[in-house]
């Protein structure tokens, strides 16, 4: 008996319904405000892949110190001083190039192809990274002014070898004696 009068008291009084509601609306709202944080966290990573041969380089960027790793090392520790140039060659193109790249932090992982081909792609993947930060038409301009190759993926494949032959094209000699 003492039960059903706590449930009717319960039923009667519309304070707690209230205050779970509320507590709801609070804790919704707190969710949304953590999903916009990830958000913003989110949008702020640049990802980029670039192609050349049979190498492939994919760069993630984010504002940071400056500091560029290639496979988890950092660029200077690259020893063949022709790839090294050839990877900074999107950055020091101009004042600006360098002011960007110096507020980014670009991490690249590369595989596949051989040494020429993943510097070109790393290149690549680079220039691409800095343009899409600086999120104004002009770097994209200077780069594809200066060399289209920095921004668009070379197309060309190895051709497949066909039978009969040692190469794609070359076919086996023929005698007739």
């Amino acid at each position: 008996m003492a039960e059903q009068q706590q449930a009717v008291v319960q039923a009667a009084d519309p304070q707690p319904q209230a205050e779970a509601q509320h507590v709801e609306e609070q804790v919704k709202a707190k969710r949304a405000a953590v999903r916009k944080k990830s958000a913003k966290k989110a949008a702020k990573i640049i990802l980029v892949r670039s192609k050349r041969k049979e190498a492939i380089a994919r760069a993630s960027a984010k504002a940071g110190s400056g500091r560029i790793f290639i496979n988890g090392r950092n660029i200077s520790s690259i020893e063949n001083d022709v790839y090294r140039s050839v990877i900074e060659e999107p950055i020091s193109l101009s004042n600006i190039t360098r002011e960007l790249a110096g507020r980014l932090e670009i991490k690249i992982r590369t595989t596949g192809g051989g040494a020429s081909g993943q510097a070109q792609a790393i290149r690549s993947a680079i220039a691409k990274a800095i343009s899409k930060f600086a999120e104004t038409d002009t770097i994209r301009k200077e780069y594809m002014r200066y060399d289209r190759s920095l921004l668009v993926d070379d197309y060309r494949r190895v051709e497949p070898k066909k039978f009969n032959g040692p190469k794609a094209r070359a076919r086996n000699q023929t005698s007739y004696r």
